[in-house]
């Protein structure tokens, strides 16, 4: 499986990106996917996950309410809307692959990892 991240970008205080992950070469329609992000300094953390089907979607408590994420298993793509952005969201947004059909915020669950695109929020 090979991930291709984009839409990031540097974006002002209170402004709004999408970020967008397709998938090559393999469906990833019976998979779990989710958003991670690192900031400079940082450990990588949880942003979104959204089980195999869509219904199970959960967020990291510093984006809920601000971020959405969404899949569409036909194009084998999963989108991050982010809205309101703040200086704190700035990072490398990074796209994984779940080890199962669900997405946990546990890193060590995903198996395969896009490039990152990097996120810039200035205040």
């Amino acid at each position: 499986v090979q991930l291709q991240a984009s839409g990031g970008g540097p974006v002002q205080a209170g402004g709004s990106l999408r970020l967008s992950c397709a998938s090559s070469r393999r469906t990833i329609s019976n998979n779990g996917m989710a958003w991670f992000r690192q900031a400079p300094g940082k450990e990588r953390e949880f942003v979104a996950g959204v089980s195999y089907r869509g219904d199970a979607i959960n967020y990291a408590n510093a984006v809920r309410g601000r971020f959405t994420i969404s899949r569409d298993n036909a194009k084998n793509t999963v989108d991050l809307q982010m809205n309101s952005l703040k200086p704190e969201d700035t990072a490398v947004y990074f796209c994984a692959v779940s080890l199962s059909s669900y997405a946990s915020a546990d890193s060590g669950n995903y198996r395969y990892w896009g490039q990152g695109t990097q996120v810039t929020v200035s205040s």
